[in-house]
């Protein structure tokens, strides 16, 4: 079993003595030390228009963590296709992908955050056709060695190249955020990997694992459970009041986010169906003593999961290390997660 990283840095505004980048220079070592520690992959969010400095331009970012770092991969959780420019984008990723040495995971999603289309001005109902039109032109983006031009809906380029090639063949391995059984069979059929969001119950997350490994399987397939990273949020806790403590600050933190979603609308993605109790925020999350997340952690386990992405309390090097030290250890020994595709 393996375990990974996924989050986002933030960038503090304030007056001229304030350093609105030591957000980021602090996730840079969070990384460097996770690494240190054993852990495989880190996967940066992107999200906009906040107001309390969530990370935004997630290449940038992985830019640096790859450049101080030498083996952890680097991931996309995800880019968000219907508000870039997908060439734009498939150049970026390329040469982050060249200059990590074949680290990059390219994770790639629709978008859920309502307030995050209204304030681009893109229409949420156009997301789905935003996506795949986006998507098709950047896997060709990585894998023409031919020039070609495109006349979309949303996208025109004349007789392009795009440049650099990727360092992985054909690409960088390609993942997508799904919880809705056709969004799963969707990511079956393209052969992608699946990324099952942190917020849903265990039970919610199993069931979507499982229905993942028959959707792979009915396409006459092996399915490799490496291919599906489970997002959980992670306290390695001293105490009861402690533990108490931080399922309150995560279901705080939960609903706010909750309320950007929706913008005042409702919201119908998947990612948006977990219920907004207290109950339900521990049950999500791998919160509490070693033993109380070892528990959960072998309950995922012995359902067959292998990857976990753990989110972790505000960038907290030392729940990192306790998670490294006390929990991490009863799960090492299986075969090396994450290789570079060939």
């Amino acid at each position: 079993m393996k375990f990974g990283l996924f989050g986002s840095a933030q960038a503090k505004r304030g007056g001229p003595d304030v350093d609105s980048g030591q957000g980021f220079k602090d996730y840079v070592d969070y990384n460097i030390e996770a690494e240190a520690l054993g852990y495989a992959a880190t996967f940066v969010v992107e999200h906009h228009f906040t107001g309390f400095g969530q990370v935004s331009a997630s290449m940038n970012l992985l830019g640096w963590v790859a450049a101080k770092t030498s083996t952890i991969r680097v991931g996309t959780a995800v880019m968000v296709l219907p508000w870039h420019n997908p060439v734009l984008l498939a150049e970026q990723a390329a040469t982050l992908d060249l200059l990590s040495g074949g680290r990059l995971e390219f994770g790639v999603g629709k978008g859920y955050r309502n307030n995050e289309f209204e304030s681009f001005c893109i229409d949420p109902a156009e997301a789905e056709e935003r996506f795949e039109e986006s998507l098709a032109l950047i896997m060709k983006a990585f894998t023409s060695n031919e020039r070609f031009s495109h006349n979309g809906k949303y996208w025109k380029f004349k007789d392009i190249i795009v440049e650099p090639p990727p360092f992985q063949k054909p690409h960088p391995r390609m993942w997508m955020a799904a919880g809705s059984p056709k969004s799963i069979a969707q990511v079956a059929e393209r052969g992608f990997n699946l990324m099952l969001d942190q917020f849903a119950s265990t039970e919610v997350t199993l069931e979507r694992f499982n229905l993942f490994k028959s959707e792979v399987e009915k396409r006459g397939r092996r399915f490799d459970p490496m291919s599906v990273g489970v997002c959980r949020a992670f306290y390695v806790a001293r105490n009861v009041q402690e533990k108490e403590q931080a399922v309150e600050n995560r279901l705080q933190a939960t609903l706010r986010m909750a309320d950007l979603a929706k913008s005042g609308r409702d919201n119908k993605s998947s990612m948006m169906t977990f219920a907004e109790t207290k109950e339900a925020s521990e049950e999500s999350a791998l919160y509490g003593s070693p033993d109380e997340i070892a528990a959960k952690v072998d309950r995922l386990r012995k359902a067959g999961v292998e990857l976990i992405l753990l989110n972790g309390p505000g960038g907290s090097r030392e729940h990192l290390r306790r998670f490294g030290r006390d929990v991490m250890p009863a799960f090492a020994g299986l075969p090396p997660v994450l290789q570079a595709a060939q």
